[in-house]
């Protein structure tokens, strides 16, 4: 299966000028329509990135960080607006031209895009790989360059930038991450915030101590304090914190408010009272004024194990609850994108009737096999490798005899998603670099940061939100 995975993912392999750059989405020959599955993602090459540094072969990443950092040069518009200096891409496309034999770039920064959003998770999800290059190479003479400072300098002042903000998660459109469209995510999504404190981290150790260098390194170093004291006291819900927040008083006015966000407590969903184990607890979706938003996002979970934005007890309380829900968050293949679903009347106000979003399908419950890699980078990191193992085990016995499918439907993950692609290029690298991090842990150091302990807040136990 691993010999049959490798192979699927050298043939997704995207060529620039004799130079590989990237891989394409998906290699799925039976599927009629093409639409952009056949570019190069940026959040889709990571995990193949990850696969090619692990299996010691770093010139594939290094040509696609090299050829997107580029890509980020150009003047980007989407009608008569001009995007951001610091926007990566969403994706790009490598055209062949048989006749002149000249190959050409062609850059989506949204403008393409279903709903017409722009990646905010590119920019960090670059950063990131940059690190992990770095790290897996020893070699720092790439992201010294002027051209690596400069791109990661331009994506920091994008997301440092000031405005009318009271907090210090990032404020986003619905559709700007791997869920790409509109499913009530916009606000703070946890994915974003997880991605943003990583990246923030990773530009803080690759970032030049020069004159402009250190101007950035003091404002992330600020950011991340107040974004963590934040995300913990804030996101974080375990079975005390429900129950403090059942029993919230509203309306409450000046600094001494206990609960400064105005949620009302009937706007907790039923389902969570169930769901709530009494050991074991997550960051949840979303927070804003009046609005929590109770989901389990499984991405900005993990990646908030793996960059330490969890605390080690929250880390440890987050596998916890993959134990004691195992039938709701894994099921039958991991692994559940959002816990639950949103059906009936609240499916066609939030997604505004998505024929693809329903119920326990695609980004509405469904079920992603890439995020396999990050269930098991999180489990060796909290040193518990066998729930990984029990992960893997399960997609084993479907996804090679499946054909690599983008995703599962249903409640338990039982069925190859409706619209899924075969042969999709995440769920095969997903696949190999879980199993290479469970052969090799020592893979981990690459994508996986160390508690920053002068960030280390009194994590509230009280019925006070004040730590």
């Amino acid at each position: 299966m691993v010999a049959d995975a490798w192979e699927a993912l050298r043939r997704s392999l995207v060529y620039f000028r004799g130079q590989p750059v990237g891989t394409i989405a998906a290699y799925d020959h039976a599927s009629e329509e093409v639409l952009n599955y056949d570019q190069v993602f940026v959040r889709d090459f990571v995990p193949s990135a990850l696969a090619f540094l692990m299996n010691g072969e770093p010139d594939i990443v290094k040509h696609f960080l090299l050829k997107t950092l580029q890509l980020q040069g150009w003047e980007k518009r989407i009608d008569r607006f001009k995007l951001g200096e610091g926007a990566m891409p969403a994706s790009f496309k490598v055209l062949h031209d048989p006749v002149r034999k000249t190959d050409s770039v062609i850059a989506d920064f949204g403008e393409s895009a279903i709903g017409r959003v722009a990646p905010v998770d590119s920019g960090f999800w670059w950063i990131i790989l940059l690190r992990a290059y770095t790290k897996s190479t020893g070699d720092h003479s790439l992201a010294e360059t002027p051209e690596c400072q400069k791109g990661m300098r331009l994506i920091l002042a994008l997301c440092l930038s000031e405005g009318f903000d009271t907090f210090p998660t990032l404020l986003c459109a619905d559709g700007c991450s791997m869920i790409d469209r509109r499913m009530g995510i916009y606000g703070y999504p946890i994915e974003i915030q997880a991605l943003f404190f990583m990246a923030l981290r990773c530009a803080l150790v690759l970032l030049k101590h020069d004159a402009e260098g250190k101007e950035f390194i003091e404002r992330i170093v600020k950011r991340l304090h107040a974004l963590s004291y934040h995300m913990r006291s804030y996101f974080w819900l375990d079975f005390q914190q429900l129950n403090d927040i059942y029993q919230y008083k509203t309306e409450e006015y000046s600094h001494t408010a206990v609960n400064k966000f105005n949620v009302i407590p009937d706007s907790i969903p039923d389902w969570v009272f169930d769901f709530m184990p009494t050991h074991g607890g997550y960051f949840i979706g979303n927070v804003s004024p009046a609005r929590m938003d109770f989901r389990w996002f499984a991405l900005g979970n993990c990646v908030a194990i793996l960059s330490s934005l969890a605390t080690p007890e929250q880390a440890s309380a987050i596998m916890d609850l993959f134990e004691e829900r195992w039938e709701e968050l894994v099921g039958e293949m991991p692994l559940k994108i959002s816990y639950p679903a949103i059906e009936s009347h609240e499916w066609r106000i939030v997604t505004g009737c998505d024929p693809k979003n329903t119920r326990w399908s695609y980004h509405n419950g469904g079920s992603w096999p890439v995020l396999l890699w990050l269930l098991t980078a999180a489990c060796i990191k909290t040193g518990r490798p066998q729930i990984a193992r029990r992960a893997i085990d399960l997609a084993e016995s479907r996804l090679l005899k499946d054909g690599w499918p983008e995703y599962y439907d249903g409640k338990s993950g039982r069925y190859i998603g409706k619209q899924a692609r075969k042969y999709q290029t995440w769920s095969i690298a997903g696949y190999l670099v879980a199993k290479m991090l469970l052969e090799d842990p020592s893979h981990l150091g690459m994508i996986s940061l160390e508690e920053d302990k002068q960030m280390k807040p009194v994590i509230k136990r009280s019925s006070s939100w004040t730590c």
